[in-house]
C-alpha cells in the first residue's frame, strides 16, 4: 500500500462559444517519457498553493498556462477526482512526495478574443507549459490523455458534458 498522499490540484475545462474545449500540447523538452506516446494534449491543470481557494487556483493556473483571464464560471465538479501515477513515475513527476493527484475541476466559458491566448508568454512570467493549442470536441478528450488519467477525464466529461453545447 502506498503511504504517500495526493497532490492537491485543479483542472480547467475551458469551453468556447461553439462548445469546444481548450487543449494544450505539453512542450516537448519538458515532457516526461511516458507522455511522448501520442498523449501530449491535455486541459489546463496545476497545483493548489497552501491556503489557496481551489477556484482561485483554477483562475491562476489558467492565466499562468494560457494567459486567459476572459472566462466566466459555469460549474464545479461535484467531487474531487484522484489518480495514481503508475510505477515509479511519482519519483520523477512529483519529486517523490505524492502518489498521484487529487483534482477539483471547474468548467469555464471563454469570453475573450483568441488573440488573448498566449501559451508562449503566459501571465506572470511563468515558463510556458504548452507549445501548441487547439479547440477540441468533448468526445475526443479521453483519446488525447495518457491512459492512467483517462478515468478522471471521463468523470469530468460526465459532470460537464451538458455544458459543451453552443453558447
Amino acid at each position: 500500500m502506498n503511504s504517500l498522499s495526493y497532490r492537491p490540484c485543479v483542472g480547467i475545462m475551458l469551453l468556447n462559444p461553439e462548445g469546444l474545449v481548450f487543449v494544450g500540447r505539453r512542450r516537448q523538452e519538458n515532457i516526461p517519457e511516458h507522455l511522448r506516446q501520442g498523449y501530449e494534449w491535455q486541459m489546463p491543470q496545476g497545483g493548489i498553493d497552501p491556503g489557496e481557494d481551489p477556484y482561485e487556483a483554477a483562475l491562476r493556473e489558467l492565466r499562468e498556462e494560457t494567459n486567459i483571464s476572459s472566462a466566466s464560471f459555469l460549474a464545479e465538479s461535484p467531487e474531487w477526482y484522484s489518480y495514481d501515477l503508475p510505477g515509479g513515475l511519482g519519483k520523477s513527476s512529483l519529486r517523490g512526495k505524492f502518489r498521484g493527484q487529487r483534482q477539483k475541476w471547474f468548467a469555464l466559458r471563454f469570453e475573450g478574443e483568441e488573440s488573448e491566448i498566449d501559451i508562449h508568454r503566459p501571465a506572470g512570467g511563468h515558463k510556458p507549459e504548452f507549445d501548441a493549442w487547439r479547440w477540441e470536441a468533448l468526445a475526443q478528450l479521453p483519446k488525447l490523455i495518457i491512459p492512467f488519467k483517462r478515468p478522471v477525464y471521463e468523470k469530468v466529461i460526465e459532470a460537464f458534458g451538458h455544458l459543451a453545447k453552443q453558447h
